[in-house]
């Protein structure tokens, strides 16, 4: 399992206002793209996210996921859905510290 740690802004999808991702830094998106894996819908794949908690209580929130392609960027996607927002009071523009462990 391959693993990268990256900071990045939460921002929420235009089209659907309440959907909230982020988007995976080049070297990020450069491990996710590397890893040979079989076809999944929407050329997504399959991770685990590991959040610190912004709030510094030292407890970290852990989900697994699919990250998605991103034509505008060049780079995928990570959708962090309310569930996660609203246990660590996110608003768009937090910058979110993430360790992200590529599944497959």
């Amino acid at each position: 399992m391959e693993s990268c740690r990256f900071t990045a802004p939460l921002w929420r999808w235009k089209a659907q206002d309440s959907w909230f991702f982020v988007t995976l830094p080049d070297d990020a998106a450069a491990v996710v793209r590397e890893r040979p894996r079989p076809p999944r819908g929407f050329g997504s794949v399959r991770v685990r996210v590991h959040l610190d908690d912004p709030a510094g209580a030292g407890a970290a929130l852990v989900w697994d996921t699919s990250v998605f392609p991103d034509s505008r960027s060049g780079s995928y996607v990570l959708p962090v859905k309310k569930q996660v927002r609203v246990a660590h009071d996110l608003e768009e523009g937090d910058p979110l510290a993430i360790v992200l462990d590529v599944l497959e």
